[in-house]
């Protein structure tokens, strides 16, 4: 595979994954005025979120994964720390939450890593020598 490949992959799954993470922390850390208008519960926001903040990176980077979880996992915990200061409550079920969901994130952008690597090299056409 063309190393220009490998590396637009690795910046478009990293960039995805810090626009996700500006979203969550944004979402996550504004003081709630409003009853939850979305339905679901809080723990289920929680997976949803970091099942898809883990995705892009699994599917198109998956060597990056194990660095990039832990930094995940911990962010999931920052969330928490700071929340009871912007009128929120820190929940640790909340954090445990957000690792499941960047498990089960995980799980199924490596399911799609594969497919999604043969159907890029397929489409996108060879570099200029």
């Amino acid at each position: 595979m063309p190393r220009t490949l490998a590396f637009n992959r690795r910046w478009t799954a990293l960039l995805l994954t810090a626009l996700l993470a500006l979203v969550i922390g944004v979402l996550t850390l504004l003081p709630l005025t409003t009853p939850n208008a979305i339905p679901g519960s809080d723990k289920h926001h929680h997976l949803i979120a970091f099942a898809a903040l883990a995705l892009p990176v699994a599917a198109l980077a998956p060597r990056l994964l194990c660095v990039l979880l832990p930094v995940l996992a911990l962010y999931g915990v920052l969330i928490e720390v700071l929340q009871p200061y912007v009128g929120r409550s820190g929940d640790p079920k909340d954090a445990l939450a957000d690792g499941l969901g960047l498990l089960i994130g995980s799980s199924v952008g490596l399911l799609l890593s594969r497919p999604l690597r043969r159907g890029l090299t397929r489409h996108l056409p060879a570099p200029a020598e």
